[in-house]
């Protein structure tokens, strides 16, 4: 007979003493079992005690968690979170340097538990560290040079803790002083400052600036930008990261025109981008974060319509007319106006603008607005010889046959912000950046000089005329992606790579992929896809429930990124049950299910939502605000208002459970990953089975049945 569902058996260490082994009733208050432990060991004053989880992360058992603690637990019983946190809070303040480095260290690694921290910062544990770091350090000073590993272990353990207590919410970021924000980022702009307090105070600078639009105001006043770019010079791929998290909070809480001036790159990031350490997940998403905000920095041109009345805008269509043809200014009284404006005319239509009277005109339209002239005039400028061959070799051509320099610039430059995505936030999980643009301080200006080359090139391959000019931007758009997803390094290796992308190149490559992906459209063919449809549904429907089987490990959500916590959820064998529980690390390979503690029958499933349907969606914070999270988001729900929440790791797993879910539940599968699995397949069992009528011609229409032979003399009878 199994035991009841609220006994747990659990081992509970004393130093000193020997494990007890016992059983703890669910039912029982904790009051109650923390005071029969005492009693056991013959300690009083069990109201002074309490029970914690004896692994490495020490939290202690509390009313909200006790749910948690499994069979076969190791607990320790030992002082209660409000004794513990006094205590700490005296031993800080200590005159002696080991007894308060001691204590420090003890405070940084008890300051994970929520339970500890809300007992110390109602003691005003906070604003303790805070004067340490404000003043107190400063009595430390004389002894740095001789006792400089001390001095920076203390510090260090001092703001490891201050992170650790923040990092739970409680309190507002709102409430720190000057002098504070001062003392850390003065650790940051230190440049010989030990390894372990820098991290600190750059992950302390990123959340106030993220957390505070007040305090986003005193940090910019007290560290710039250029003085986190020598953190990007070293080796320490954790300081880079940090050092980048808080180059993008800053630029990411900076006012509109704050962010246009003087923000650049700088040659820091490339020694990032090529250390020969690979680049971990957090530094690829802060550089992802870091592209998109300075891509973002286009935006502004990008919707800003050209006034045909502004002389400086005027200006800038007279400098690409002047550069193309060397033509010098012409007085106001040289010919007539007539005259001149002929001529303009003339040498507009040459430059491929789309009002020959008026170009002011092309650049109304947004997007991509400003941003076209921005960059055909970098174009003309920095790479001048390119330039006037493009104008003059389209000049000289048949009218039909030029390819228009003016409006292909503008339909690029709108290509272009398309693709990059340019005004768009940044996704929380996306780490998908491309080395090549943090190698130029103007990475996009140069990749159009590069792609409006590519597209005269194209143009000419093509032997376009005017009227094929959507067609040629659909080749250009191909090119482009198909070298955007080799993820050059460079420019110069962008330029390579498509010069391979040739239009015979794209041809080939089309003509390839239009044989993998058979298109047969007759009669019989349909039937027979529709056939066999069935069998491939059920045999997709048999590999997502076996991936269940083999179960996924989740990440849990938590205010901060770094945060490394899992859990995970498969199914049993038997297809009736999902097994479900936490782990301290991601795991490597399977997990058995007897390792995970929590059930839920699949009988008891009520149903699926997903996205903004989910209760972890509903809820008021950040998570609700990511639209990348969203799209990862499930829920299973059961009994009365009970749920279980899930936050896929990638679309592809995301796909797999909702699939595998609702085929558990008997509904129809709806996924992308289905309808591509179900093409594939589908496909695959088409060819195979029509091997044997290679080249040979499938009639629309099934033969005509024969007439009926006069008699049935021909018949043999078996009797």
């Amino acid at each position: 007979m199994p035991p009841p569902a609220d006994i747990v058996k659990v081992a509970i260490e004393w130093p000193g003493a020997f494990p007890k082994l016992m059983e703890i009733d669910q039912k029982k208050p904790l009051s109650a079992i923390i005071k029969e432990v005492c009693e056991g060991w013959s300690l009083g004053n069990h109201e002074n005690f309490a029970l914690q989880n004896a692994d490495s992360t020490n939290f202690y058992i509390t009313e909200k968690n006790r749910n948690d603690i499994k069979n076969g637990s190791i607990l320790r019983l030992t002082t209660s979170p409000s004794q513990t946190a006094a205590q700490l809070h005296e031993r800080i303040q200590s005159s002696s340097m080991d007894a308060k480095l001691e204590a420090l260290k003890d405070l940084a690694n008890s300051s994970r538990d929520v339970t500890f921290a809300q007992e110390f910062i109602n003691l005003d544990g906070i604003s303790l560290l805070t004067q340490m770091v404000e003043s107190g350090t400063e009595r430390y000073q004389k002894l740095q040079k001789i006792m400089k590993p001390c001095f920076g272990d203390l510090l260090s353990f001092t703001l490891t803790a201050f992170v650790e207590l923040m990092d739970h919410g409680i309190v507002s970021w709102d409430t720190f002083s000057v002098a504070f924000i001062k003392k850390i980022a003065g650790y940051v702009n230190k440049s010989a400052m030990d390894t372990a307090v820098l991290q600190r105070s750059l992950a302390i600078l990123e959340s106030m600036v993220l957390n505070s639009q007040d305090l986003y105001q005193k940090v910019a006043q007290e560290i710039t930008i250029g003085q986190l770019i020598p953190h990007l010079q070293g080796t320490d791929q954790d300081i880079q990261t940090y050092t980048i998290a808080v180059i993008n909070a800053l630029f990411l809480k900076a006012p509109e025109e704050k962010r246009q001036v003087g923000y650049t790159h700088t040659p820091s990031i490339p020694n990032v981008i090529r250390s020969p350490k690979p680049i971990n997940d957090e530094m690829a998403h802060q550089l992802y974060v870091l592209q998109v905000l300075t891509f973002n920095l286009l935006e502004d041109r990008m919707m800003t319509k050209m006034d045909p009345q502004d002389q400086a805008q005027r200006d800038i269509i007279f400098e690409l007319r002047r550069i193309a043809f060397d033509v010098e200014c012409e007085p106001n009284n040289s010919g007539s106006i007539e005259k001149r404006k002929s001529m303009y005319t003339r040498d507009y239509k040459k430059l491929g603008f789309i009002n020959h009277v008026n170009p002011a005109v092309d650049f109304t339209q947004i997007p991509p607005g400003m941003l076209a002239l921005d960059n055909m005039l970098y174009f003309a400028r920095h790479h001048q010889d390119a330039y006037i061959r493009i104008v003059l070799e389209n000049s000289s051509r048949e009218d039909k046959h030029e390819c228009p320099f003016g409006r292909s610039s503008i339909e690029l430059t709108k290509m272009l912000c398309e693709i990059l995505k340019v005004g768009e936030l940044p996704s929380e999980n996306c780490h998908d950046f491309h080395p090549m643009f943090f190698t130029h301080d103007r990475s996009f200006e140069e990749f159009f000089c590069i792609c409006i080359q590519l597209l005269n090139k194209t143009w000419k391959e093509m032997r376009a005329t005017s009227e094929d000019f959507n067609k040629v931007m659909q080749v250009v758009r191909e090119q482009i992606m198909r070298a955007l997803t080799q993820k050059p390094n460079s420019l110069d290796q962008l330029k390579s790579r498509l010069q391979n992308l040739s239009y015979t190149e794209i041809l080939k490559i089309r003509q390839s992929e239009r044989m993998n992906q058979e298109d047969f459209q007759s009669r019989p063919i349909l039937e027979l896809r529709e056939k066999i449809q069935p069998e491939i549904m059920e045999l997709i429907k048999q590999q997502r429930l076996n991936r269940l089987c083999d179960g996924t490990c989740f990440r849990k959500i938590s205010s901060r990124r770094r945060q490394d916590k899992f859990w995970y959820c498969r199914l049993s064998p038997n297809h009736k049950v999902l097994h479900y529980g936490d782990l301290e690390e991601s795991p490597q390979g399977e997990v058995p299910h007897d390792s995970l503690q929590d059930k839920l029958p699949v009988a008891d499933i009520k149903s699926v939502v997903t996205g903004k349907d989910c209760p972890h969606m509903k809820e008021k914070g950040a998570l609700k605000q990511n639209k990348e999270v969203l799209e990862l988001a499930f829920s299973i729900l059961y009994e009365s208002d009970e749920y279980l929440n899930f936050i896929a790791p990638d679309k592809h797993e995301y796909c797999v459970w909702t699939d595998g879910l609702n085929a558990l539940l008997g509904k129809e599968m709806t996924s992308d990953f289905t309808k591509s699995d179900m093409d594939t397949l589908l496909s695959m069992e088409m060819k195979l089975r029509l091997l044997d009528l290679e080249n040979i011609q499938i009639p629309e229409a099934p033969p005509p049945i024969p007439k009926e032979p006069s008699n049935y003399d021909f018949v043999y009878d078996c009797n």
